[in-house]
């Protein structure tokens, strides 16, 4: 990673580890820059460094796509002078883009949120299928139509049906087509030269979330794949059938048993999928969380029916959540503090069984502690809202068309007693799916919010499957809180600061604390009360 790297960032990043991080291999990191901040993260180890600068001594450092969420627990914040400053490059995390995801309550129509949210959760919405896309190139100026390779008219076509911004960066999406595709034709075979084309043209949004994601990259999110087989179930657009929306990831159970685009789930474990949603299939598997192997019983394009089972795997997912009972107050009140690394496909899970253990451990009051948490899958964090509260709008996600869903948590899935007090503490590294759980939280008066303003990341990126097994990451949504809050740019604004509950900061420790004895759980509780709290559902 050095070595593609200039001599000052080299020294930049050497001397941050070397001088705060001694003994880390500093020859294996990667970097993000965020509003005020520069991340740096071993990939080797699960330590993070937070580079606090001046906003106008900013360095220029490119992230790779191994960056993903190795952002852990253990961080600590230091001053920077950087007298050879480079020109400020916005550079996010994978995980702050929200990759694939696999939910959605209407399967209606043909417009982005109704092309479904595909499979593995977060913020992500599927193409309905390839073929379809694919034939609106028809829609181009007539001298352009299949010009192109068909990867490159793949990615403009879903740019093109399902990007939130419509007007492209203002800019003829036909035109772009044509300007970015000069000395390709459909006959191209140089996949370098059409990626860089593609992702030229992607580019040309202006968006810093959007991107061509290369075979490796879109293979390595897959650790959000809350199935585990590396297919992505959708709805059709036309039969409302659940079938395979994308390619199957490469070397997957899905792509090792033959599974094909168009293919139609008629039933998952045998029970048939007619009238459920990709939403309703993941909570099913979800509830055998153990099981090695799932069983699709598939129809093929050539009318055949199958059955095929798959074995479960979860690629690069480590277990993000750690908990304790952290202390048993004088009152009698017993503290149960969690910590949510990130939201992977094991964060539901595992969250489920440490509330159940706390919760039999006598726990009356909770701290959910998400700060430095990227996000992840926004499935997970609709789902783990529901652990805490029943039947709640979650969120309200809205497309390029105005088009409007509504998420509401799950019915009768209640861990957590919801007379407990929760208190949510976050920073300003709390981001997406950190911030939908947190907005839903809040608004249904369910928790009080701690700590600093969040990241501020409203839009929704979805994440396709693109013929080639390259990955398209696009903005296709943004999202609002229950009470209707746009946070994009804003973030969530605590309602407790830091300085008033949260453990004091650890000086040159790489430490999050987790002391919760400074949470007044007796304030949360009153602001939670119907006197003080207005509920947005």
């Amino acid at each position: 990673y050095l070595r593609q790297h200039n001599h000052f960032q080299q020294m930049l990043i050497c001397n941050a580890t070397m001088r705060w991080a001694r003994g880390l291999s500093c020859g294996y990191l990667a970097a993000t820059i965020s509003a005020n901040s520069i991340i740096l993260s071993s990939l080797n180890l699960a330590d993070a460094f937070v580079l606090s600068i001046p906003k106008t001594s900013y360095a220029t450092i490119s992230a790779t796509s191994n960056f993903k969420s190795r952002v852990s627990d253990r961080h600590a914040t230091f001053d920077l002078s950087c007298d050879q400053a480079q020109k400020h490059h916005d550079v996010m995390k994978l995980d702050q883009i929200n990759p694939v995801g696999n939910f959605v309550r209407e399967a209606v129509k043909p417009s982005l949120l109704a092309a479904a949210i595909a499979f593995s959760t977060v913020f992500s919405i599927q193409p309905t299928i390839a073929a379809e896309i694919i034939d609106d190139v028809s829609s181009i100026s007539s001298s352009s139509v299949l010009s192109a390779p068909p990867t490159y008219q793949e990615a403009w076509s879903i740019v093109k049906k399902y990007a939130l911004d419509q007007t492209f960066h203002g800019q003829d999406w036909d035109e772009a087509y044509t300007k970015f595709s000069k000395g390709l034709d459909a006959s191209t075979t140089d996949e370098e030269k059409v990626m860089k084309a593609t992702a030229n043209l992607i580019s040309s949004l202006g968006d810093k979330y959007s991107r061509v994601l290369d075979k490796d990259a879109y293979a390595r999110i897959q650790k959000f794949d809350l199935i585990g087989v590396g297919a992505t179930l959708m709805p059709d657009s036309t039969t409302k059938e659940i079938i395979v929306g994308a390619p199957p990831i490469a070397k997957s159970a899905a792509d090792l048993a033959g599974l094909k685009v168009g293919d139609v789930v008629l039933a998952v474990n045998g029970v048939e999928t007619n009238g459920r949603t990709a939403f309703d299939i993941i909570d099913q598997i979800s509830e055998d969380p153990n099981a090695g192997t799932v069983t699709f019983t598939i129809r093929s394009i050539d009318g055949v029916t199958r059955d095929v089972p798959l074995k479960r795997e979860f690629a690069e997912a480590k277990d993000p959540v750690s908990y304790r009972v952290s202390e048993t107050r004088s009152d009698g009140t017993k503290v149960g503090y969690v910590r949510i690394t990130e939201f992977n496909s094991l964060v539901k899970t595992s969250l489920e069984a440490a509330l159940r253990d706390l919760e039999s451990q006598g726990v009356d009051a909770y701290v959910l502690d998400i700060r430095g948490n990227p996000g992840g899958a926004f499935q997970s964090a609709v789902e783990i809202a529901g652990l805490f509260m029943n039947d709640k709008l979650a969120t309200d996600v809205v497309d390029g068309n105005g088009v409007d869903l509504k998420f509401r948590t799950s019915k009768d899935r209640v861990v957590v007693d919801e007379n407990h007090p929760l208190a949510i503490w976050l920073d300003g590294r709390s981001a997406s799916a950190s911030e939908v759980l947190s907005g839903a939280l809040r608004d249904n008066c369910r928790a009080v919010i701690m700590g600093d303003t969040s990241f501020g990341k409203g839009l929704v990126q979805a994440v396709y499957g693109l013929k080639n097994g390259y990955g398209l990451v696009l903005t296709v949504a943004k999202y609002l809180t229950p009470g209707g809050t746009d946070i994009n740019k804003v973030g969530i604004v605590p309602d407790v600061p830091k300085d008033e509950a949260l453990p004091p900061a650890p000086g040159f420790v790489p430490l999050l604390g987790s002391d919760t004895s400074h949470v007044d759980f007796v304030d949360v509780a009153k602001r939670l009360s119907p006197d003080m709290c207005t509920r947005a559902d």
